[in-house]
């Protein structure tokens, strides 16, 4: 189990694994593009086993990382820094945020083996992509509950999977090992096993409604043999189809 844990992304995922963790006894070191200062808010809420820093100076003290931020963010990663490391990878493609990226878009490649290339000499894990921010936090609880969830895991390194493994099991969480980085996809947008399966039905709305609908909906429990069923009935979809709002 890690002790730190390094958070790089301040945003709704990041803020939600970073309460996770500090509520799981671990330390926490959070980053953002925009500066330590920033985060002084967001720390003093966490307590006492939360610090702000830059980007690189989180991810050296870090014993594990989680990169919270937007796919076109990747290459900012501060890739000597996390050298040696294990990075998990909470980003999604959504080419009308990010800009389309030809490889991504002709199914040759996964949006994690993007940013396992920018992190070549890092061990990058596909994790925490699949739900929305308010239901990683709600539905957590704690081994051997009843009601506890499962969120999938992809990479290519069998020791980092167990890292990110270990991790989720603190946070509140099994995981699924769905392969390789090259078989991440099956846990990305347009999926069966993206988002919906933790919130149920879902009227149409904007993006803003729907984060906001998402915040009083307490979520739906989904076990892990649930999960892999979901992940084994994935099909690759054309990248730029609709997708549902999630926060990277």
């Amino acid at each position: 189990m890690p002790h730190i844990l390094g958070v790089i992304g301040s945003g709704m995922i990041g803020s939600s694994v970073a309460r996770l963790a500090v509520a799981a006894g671990l330390e926490v070191v959070l980053s953002n593009s925009r500066g330590p200062e920033t985060l002084a808010d967001l720390v003093a809420d966490l307590g006492e086993r939360a610090r702000a820093a830059t980007p690189a100076v989180a991810a050296r003290a870090a014993d594990l990382v989680v990169a919270a931020i937007p796919l076109h963010a990747c290459e900012q990663l501060p890739a000597e820094a996390l050298a040696g490391k294990t990075v998990l990878d909470t980003a999604n493609y959504y080419p009308e945020r990010d800009g389309h990226v030809a490889e991504l878009d002709a199914g040759e490649l996964t949006s994690t083996a993007l940013m396992q290339r920018h992190l070549a000499g890092s061990r990058v894990v596909k994790a925490f992509n699949n739900i929305t921010p308010h239901q990683l936090f709600s539905l957590a609880r704690p081994a051997g509950a009843p009601d506890r969830s499962a969120l999938p895991i992809a990479g290519d390194d069998a020791e980092a999977k167990a890292q990110a493994t270990r991790l989720l099991h603190v946070l509140g969480y099994d995981a699924v090992d769905t392969g390789s980085l090259a078989t991440s996809w099956r846990s990305e947008p347009n999926t069966p096993v993206y988002i919906q399966p933790y919130l149920g039905e879902m009227p149409a709305m904007s993006v803003e409604d729907f984060l906001r609908w998402a915040l009083r909906t307490p979520g739906i429990v989904v076990p892990a043999a649930q999960v892999g069923r979901l992940v084994e009935a994935a099909v690759r979809q054309q990248a730029g189809e609709a997708r549902l709002p999630g926060d990277d």
